[in-house]
Formats: structure tokens, sequence, C-alpha cells
């Protein structure tokens, strides 16, 4: 896959965070994009900034929650992935991966510095949040 450029003020937001957590986050940023590549419901994904951090939006397709990606201040030496705390997202995330993450609050997944980066889930975690709107809105034709 080809990575799209990156901006300048994302690109100085990265450049701010200490190794390792920097290389964790530059690897789910491609992520992300990878999850989108030629996934017509998703359409592109818009990079910038929201709160000094990358942030990652569906503007076209609307069919996720905005992905922030950064560090908590609860555990500053690891990756965190940050969610829109109205979501359900975190709740999930925390009965499915439980021992592979730590948690903040309803807002964010904090990925441990000292294991390797369990791609798998977090791809789950990335995906989940693509399609956040998408399968709400999907549920509530079902159950409506």
């Amino acid at each position: 896959m080809n990575m799209p450029d990156m901006p300048h003020t994302v690109a100085q937001a990265f450049a701010k965070v200490p190794e390792p957590a920097r290389a964790r986050l530059l690897r789910i940023r491609c992520m992300i994009f990878e999850k989108s590549e030629g996934m017509e419901t998703i359409g592109p994904i818009a990079e910038t900034l929201k709160w000094g951090e990358p942030a990652y939006l569906t503007q076209v397709t609307k069919s996720g929650t905005t992905i922030r990606l950064g560090q908590s201040r609860s555990a500053p030496k690891d990756a965190a992935i940050f969610f829109n705390c109205q979501t359900s997202l975190v709740e999930e995330f925390r009965m499915q991966f439980a021992n592979i993450f730590r948690f903040e609050k309803d807002r964010a997944v904090i990925i441990p510095h000292e294991r390797l980066l369990p791609e798998n889930a977090v791809s789950f975690c990335l995906r989940r949040a693509l399609n956040y709107h998408r399968s709400k809105r999907r549920e509530q034709r079902t159950n409506g």
C-alpha cells in the first residue's frame, strides 16, 4: 500500500512522542490506512489533529468514529488509541481484550510498551471504529 503523505502538523505531533511509543503509533497509523484501503463503505481517511494529537476520520462516508493516537497521562511510556467516550467501543474492547490491553475509562485502549504490538487485536479495534456509525445504523434498522 502507498501511504498518503503525512500533513506537516501531524508529523510534528508524532515527532513529540518519545520512542518506543512513536514507532507503535506510526505502525497503527499504517494499519488505519490499510484497513480502509479499497473499502467504499469507509471511504478515504482524513488525517488531521484533534487536541494536538493525530486524528483519523471517515469524513466522506461518516461510517466511523474519530480515532486519535497518542499517549495517556496515566501510562506515558505506552501507546494509546483514543475513541469517542460516547461510543460503546472501549467497553466492547475491554470485554474482548482484557488480557491484552489496559484501558483508560471509556475513552482509550492502552498498549503496554513491554509487549509486542498485538496487531490482530489492534486491527479488530480499528475496523470496529472505522465502521462504528455504519454498524449502529444497521442495528437500528434491524431492531427498529
